[in-house]
């Protein structure tokens, strides 16, 4: 079995393969005081859940964008699985792409794995809008080159700045409000938060496709992604465990 680890900014994504098969996946919070024993004594109970035995990892590959999680990681990995993980790392790794940027390192490990993962899977040039502690746009060519992207704050990350920086604004959930003018101060957020990210999300879309001057599809993943999917015909496909497809594709090429 494949233990397949996503550590974002705000969640640590847990995935296990036999093979092709996801058997299982779970998130943790982000949290850089979390030691190697705790992650072991958190996947213990996960993995019984699903009566999988953790002890049976055959292999790790690990994404991670908070390079402070990486010793607890890895300590988890050898100390009680035995096992030395594949890091995504543009310089030490293969990747499946072609990144054609000035310095490839600078491409954090999610968007390559999301990008693979979407090049495989559609083979067609492509948009991969990614909802995480940043919203992001990868774009990736039908021949599998990367090609940049855009990076905006994300939804959350928004919500929280808004209610640190107004007073008398509260801490909101994300939902879809049901029109657009909002008659309470929390709707009225609820509104503004909502249509405003669908703006962002059409606005950027169209001008990426414009500059790109070809027929493009519009990938969306993260844990956002199905609140906005369906909301605009921007969004053309739904793929919630892209990062995770990713990371299996970055196994098979390197193991």
């Amino acid at each position: 079995m494949l233990l397949a680890i996503d550590a974002g900014n705000t969640n640590i994504v847990f995935a296990v393969f036999d093979g092709e098969k996801l058997l299982g996946k779970w998130r943790l919070s982000t949290d850089i005081s979390r030691t190697s024993d705790e992650y072991a004594i958190a996947l213990l109970e996960l993995f019984k859940l699903e009566d999988l035995d953790l002890l049976k990892i055959d292999a790790v590959v690990i994404a991670s964008v908070v390079p402070q999680h990486n010793f607890a990681l890895k300590s988890f990995c050898s100390d009680y699985l035995s096992k030395k993980p594949i890091m995504v790392d543009s310089k030490k790794i293969k990747t499946g792409i072609t990144i054609k940027l000035n310095e490839s390192s600078e491409v954090g490990a999610d968007r390559i794995v999301n990008s693979l993962a979407a090049y495989k899977i559609y083979k067609k040039d492509a948009i991969i809008l990614d909802f995480g502690t940043a919203t992001t746009f990868d774009v990736i060519s039908s021949k599998g080159d990367y090609l940049g992207g855009v990076i905006a704050p994300g939804i959350d990350l928004s919500i929280k700045s808004l209610h640190r920086a107004a007073a008398k604004l509260p801490e909101i959930a994300v939902k879809k409000p049901t029109k657009i003018i909002g008659k309470t101060t929390v709707s009225a957020m609820q509104s503004g938060i909502f249509f405003g990210y669908l703006g962002l999300i059409e606005g950027i879309t169209e001008r990426i496709k414009k500059e790109y001057g070809k027929k493009m599809i519009i990938i969306a993943t993260g844990g956002l992604a199905t609140l906005f999917h369906g909301a605009t015909d921007s969004i053309n496909y739904l793929e919630p465990d892209l990062t995770i497809i990713g990371l299996k594709e970055i196994y098979k090429l390197n193991s």
